[in-house]
């Protein structure tokens, strides 16, 4: 369980948009930090190969590797 403060204008919008929508509050604050979670985690993998000094990986590389190149 976690407890978290939010500001008063946070928490007028939060409200809002929760009224507006018919969805929880919590169904809203869940998705933005699970989103801003694999955002952190994606930066700490990218900071680590860079700090690794490891090769990038070029974009085409990229899209090939996963399944993503549509002319195949």
């Amino acid at each position: 369980m976690l407890t978290v403060r939010l500001t008063p204008e946070l928490e007028k919008r939060l409200a809002r948009l929760s009224k507006r929508t018919g969805r929880a509050k919590a169904y809203y604050v869940k998705r933005a930090l699970a989103e801003f979670l694999d955002e952190q985690e994606d930066y700490a993998i990218a900071m680590s190969r860079l700090e690794d000094e490891l090769p990038s990986i070029p974009l085409k590389e990229v899209v090939k590797r996963l399944g993503l190149d549509r002319t195949s």
